[in-house]
């Protein structure tokens, strides 16, 4: 198809980064968490680092999706749209988790990468399914920035929560946070 002409390389670089990302938050997740967890920390879990694995899963999916040899961009419009809207509602059930969940107390920062920067990527996914068919080379932009935003926000949500798992870890030992971050 015409239309995907071009983007076999971006999609090869985005999907390569988030299959990387989402092994290596499992042994990073893996290496700093050896303590039994509770009720609440499994809850926080859920809302914190489940996103991430999912973001780049979505990453993954759009650049196998983008890759296809596809004969019209219907069928990948209807993808795309389906992915956006089921984004949309798994962002609600975050928010939500992330409320009720009382390991830790979300700040303006948390609500911004985990909530509304995902349901904007989402959205806008859902958005360019709809302007695919009578704006295509629009609409794969659209698809591109949407999918750098869910591979950014992963990287930006996994790194936040290894370094809290690290730092709390530290507090918990009595350990100094140290010169960098006092």
């Amino acid at each position: 198809m015409a239309a995907l002409q071009g983007w076999e390389n971006f999609y090869v670089i985005i999907g390569s980064a988030a299959g990387a990302l989402i092994g290596l938050q499992f042994v990073v997740m893996t290496l700093i968490d050896n303590k039994p967890i509770n009720r609440a920390v499994a809850q926080a879990g859920d809302s914190f680092t489940t996103p991430s694995v999912i973001h780049f899963g979505v990453v993954l999916l759009l650049s196998a999706v983008g890759s296809a040899p596809w004969n019209e961009i219907a069928a990948v419009a209807v993808l795309w749209g389906l992915v956006g809207l089921s984004g949309v509602v798994y962002v609600v059930r975050v928010a939500r988790r992330m409320r009720l969940q009382t390991a830790y107390q979300p700040v303006f920062e948390d609500w911004l990468f985990h909530v509304l920067l995902p349901f904007a990527a989402y959205a806008t996914l859902a958005v360019s399914a709809y302007a695919a068919r009578s704006y295509p080379r629009p609409a794969l932009f659209i698809v591109g920035a949407a999918a750098l935003l869910l591979l950014f926000i992963g990287i930006h949500n996994a790194w936040d929560t290894v370094t809290y798992h690290v730092f709390e870890k530290r507090r918990e030992k009595g350990m100094p946070k140290g010169k960098d971050h006092e």
